[in-house]
């Protein structure tokens, strides 16, 4: 099962933060703090899975010690696109490389419906965001890993905005903010 799937950015600030188990907010906001602080200290070369710091796994214990709990949760998953962090918090039961690969389609979504996405696009279309997470997960399960299906899905939802027509776009997360130019009095259009 799939506890929390968390996007930052290179500053930490929480660009979506989606919780499938009940916590305290002030528990999850110093799990979203900690988790950010220990993924973003790792070096480029080391693997993309952390056990979960102590925080939760102490919150979460099973009633009775001598049973173990497979529902708790255990592990954090992560992927760094250039500027934002993708992060799922899951139990033992869930496969560390099948979450990758939910991570690499949930962004390979998010790039066919925004056209080269980037954290701006994340930040002002959030209900977009919001409808692809919810074509893949619900309640904590997977339902869908299936690329088209996801974006059919949300098309068919009509929660996909659509760019003025001649603004032109570089880049997307492999590039930062690349398609982003000042205007004027340090206005930037990009929406």
């Amino acid at each position: 099962m799939i506890n929390a799937v968390l996007v930052f950015n290179n500053s930490g600030q929480p660009r979506l933060t989606k919780f499938y188990t009940q916590l305290d907010t002030s528990v999850q906001q110093r799990l979203i703090s900690e988790i950010f602080t220990l993924v973003s200290n790792r070096p480029n070369s080391a693997c993309n899975f952390l056990p979960l710091p102590p925080l939760l796994a102490s919150s979460s214990k099973s009633p009775t010690p001598s049973q173990p709990h497979n529902d708790t949760p255990s592990l954090i998953t992560y992927r760094h696109y250039a500027t934002l962090y993708f992060i799922l918090i899951s139990t033992s039961t869930e496969s560390p490389l099948a979450l990758l690969d939910l991570i690499q389609v949930f962004v390979e979504a998010l790039d066919r419906l925004f056209e080269n996405v980037c954290e701006l696009d994340l930040i002002f279309n959030f209900e977009t965001l919001h409808a692809v997470l919810g074509e893949m997960i619900v309640g904590g399960v997977v339902v869908e890993t299936g690329l088209e299906k996801v974006v059919e899905g949300v098309r068919g939802q009509g929660r996909v905005l659509k760019r003025p027509t001649g603004e032109g776009r570089g880049g997307g997360l492999g590039s930062g903010f690349a398609g982003f130019r000042a205007v004027g009095n340090g206005v930037w259009s990009g929406r």
